[in-house]
């Protein structure tokens, strides 16, 4: 019996150093960066980091408003986490730090378990974010992160859209003046419950603090709508916190408009979480629930600038950017960290070079912190002006045409984004709802699994089809057939995304010819990667086309507003069109088709071929 134990904790072992020694990891990527570093990156990383830290700052707070937790966590969680993660990341745009998701998720937790906590949310915090750093690095180690490709983004979306709500309802007690405590035990928890509790206490609504809210958040969705390329969330906050002091000196009415708490440089330093086996176990679930959500939220968002930037993206070694963030933020005592798309766009769209944009605009947080200490500013700001711009955030989370297509692309699709939405609304516990929306997800996923595989393959002197190996010289073609084969559901969109984007890295490469015949289930995340690639080509000067097209494909990109994307440019009064049905009569005829269309696009007929086709099927 005993060797029969030691033999199997010895192949255990074995079989974890196996993984953990192949699991692609670099644990300090950003030597390599600092090796090429130059004067001309630093300008311009140094710009990028001006204008993150501007809207980095004030959102910290706000999300750390959003958690009802002390506002500077969220500027620590800022500083700290956009310090340390690019020193794992893998993307050079990436800022860490506190978001809507998962600062939502910590306030649900501990407003659900409100009156059974034997300790105050702030002493459980440090802990709670450890854990979710050691979550997540383990997680990247065993290449965890992979599977988040299985996750339908419906989950994300439903999530994300009822946290929103969910956010707005639970910020308008500060907008409106009134106290609705969340921290007792008959506190209203869910959706319905605060909207209903929040509504009958109408008698003690103060318009001052009304005024002041309102006209902020009016402020700012102008500002956002006529000039969204300003710092517009510290704008509104200064320019508010400025009115509000005017008029408490002019206006004694105006006096009840309730402000932050200072705070000093104490804060600021570090100490180990208390770590003990009670408080592990009260935390594990909302933890693993957070560690999830924030590599999700990572993944989406470093794919999503990969395909604005070219960079790719590696969503194992940013989740392990993640873990590291989380772990360092622990000791300063601040809240989880996470992949900011909002930041990171602005990054991105600020001429960042490197992945020391994202450190900087961390050092200039730091900076931010210590002049909301040393100047009378923190306690000045109303609430409720924060409140308001909270709310202005939560509203751009509500993205309609991402709804819409998760609504429509699919029954599958439809029935996840729903449930997980409703399951935000009507849980005390976020952590729950994310769950059943996973579950949900993976149930239908294997209910239809399928992943196909795409080998390249040319044409040799012969005129026949060959494998391409390393041995082979690659042709350069003008034109390039992707055989789409198997399902193109979520579990596949990562891997045609990949494929396509790798062909279009040649830059001779003017018209790629997508196969659809044997391309089956088509859901809201292919279709998202789909519109992505054809936006992302176009930029490039290269036509997208799609031939071999079946029923069921044309109802899911028309119903989805997709097929409008692809037939773009086309002139549909001379018989233009981008898109090639299938006819079993004859089923190359569509292909043929195409490939007159490539060739009139190109203005010529002598144009390369290079096919790719899938391997795996027979």
């Amino acid at each position: 019996m005993l060797r029969t134990i030691k033999s199997i904790a010895r192949n255990v072992g074995k079989s974890t150093l196996r993984i953990i020694s192949g699991n692609g990891l670099e644990w300090f990527p950003a030597i390599n960066t600092l090796r090429r570093y130059d004067g001309t990156k630093l300008r311009g990383d140094l710009r990028a980091s001006l204008n993150v830290a501007l809207l980095a700052l004030p959102q910290g707070m706000a999300y750390a408003a959003i958690a009802e937790l002390p506002i500077y966590y969220g500027v620590i969680c800022s500083a700290i986490a956009a310090i340390v993660a690019p020193l794992f990341s893998a993307s050079r745009h990436t800022i860490l730090g506190p978001t809507n998701a998962t600062a939502f998720m910590v306030f649900s937790f501990f407003a659900a378990a409100a009156g059974t906590m034997g300790k105050p949310p702030v002493e459980y915090m440090p802990l709670l974010v450890l854990m979710v750093g050691v979550l997540s690095v383990i997680g990247a180690i065993f290449k965890v992160a992979d599977l988040l490709q299985y996750v339908s983004r419906s989950v994300l979306v439903g999530y994300i859209t009822g946290a929103a709500l969910l956010i707005i309802t639970n910020q308008l007690k500060h907008v409106l003046g009134v106290n609705l405590d969340m921290q007792s035990g008959a506190a209203a928890k869910t959706f319905f419950a605060i909207l209903n509790k929040t509504a009958g206490l109408y008698s003690a609504y103060t318009w001052q603090t009304i005024a002041i809210g309102v006209t902020t958040l009016a402020v700012y969705l102008l500002l956002q709508k006529k000039l969204s390329a300003l710092p517009n969330f510290a704008i509104c906050l200064v320019l508010s916190t400025l009115a509000s002091v005017a008029l408490k000196a002019t206006y004694p009415s105006f006096q009840s408009i309730e402000t932050f708490t200072p705070f000093s440089l104490d804060t600021l330093s570090p100490s180990v979480p208390h770590i003990n086996w009670a408080d592990i176990s009260t935390l594990w679930s909302v933890a693993f629930a957070i560690a999830f959500l924030a590599s999700l939220e990572n993944t989406v968002m470093a794919k999503t600038i990969a395909s604005r930037s070219g960079q790719g993206a590696n969503v194992n070694q940013d989740t392990l950017s993640v873990g590291m963030a989380n772990i360092a933020t622990s000791f300063m005592g601040a809240i989880p960290a996470s992949g900011s798309l909002t930041r990171s766009a602005l990054n991105y769209e600020s001429g960042a070079k490197t992945r020391f944009a994202s450190l900087f605009c961390g050092l200039l947080c730091l900076l931010g912190f210590y002049a909301l200490v040393k100047l009378p500013i923190v306690e000045h700001i109303p609430k409720a002006s924060l409140a308001a711009l909270v709310v202005g955030i939560a509203l751009s989370l509500i993205k309609w045409k991402n709804i819409r297509i998760c609504l429509l692309s699919t029954k599958d699709d439809a029935l996840v984004i729903i449930a997980t939405f409703c399951a935000t609304l009507l849980l005390p516990r976020l952590d729950y709802a994310v769950y059943i929306g996973v579950i949900l997800s993976i149930t239908l996923f294997l209910r239809k699994a399928s992943v196909p595989h795409l080998v390249e393959y040319e044409m040799n002197d012969e005129g026949n089809l060959r494998e391409i190996d390393k041995k082979n010289q690659r042709q350069v073609p003008a034109i390039s057939i992707v055989h789409v084969e198997g399902d193109l559901f979520f579990g596949a969109a990562d891997i045609f995304r990949a494929q396509v984007q790798h062909t279009t890295s040649d830059k001779r490469l003017k018209v790629i010819i997508l196969r659809m015949k044997n391309a089956r289930h088509l859901d809201a995340t292919s279709v998202l990667a789909l519109e992505d690639l054809i936006k992302t080509t176009r930029k490039k000067g290269v036509h997208v086309l799609m031939s071999g097209v079946t029923r069921e494909i044309y109802a899911v990109l028309k119903k989805s507003g997709v097929l409008q994307t692809l037939q773009e440019g086309c002139d549909r009064s001379q018989g233009e069109t981008n898109i090639f049905m299938y006819f079993q009569a004859n089923p190359n005829i569509s292909t043929k088709d195409a490939l007159l269309r490539a060739q009139d696009l190109l203005g010529t007929r002598d144009a390369e071929i290079k096919i790719f086709y899938d391997g795996s099927s027979k």
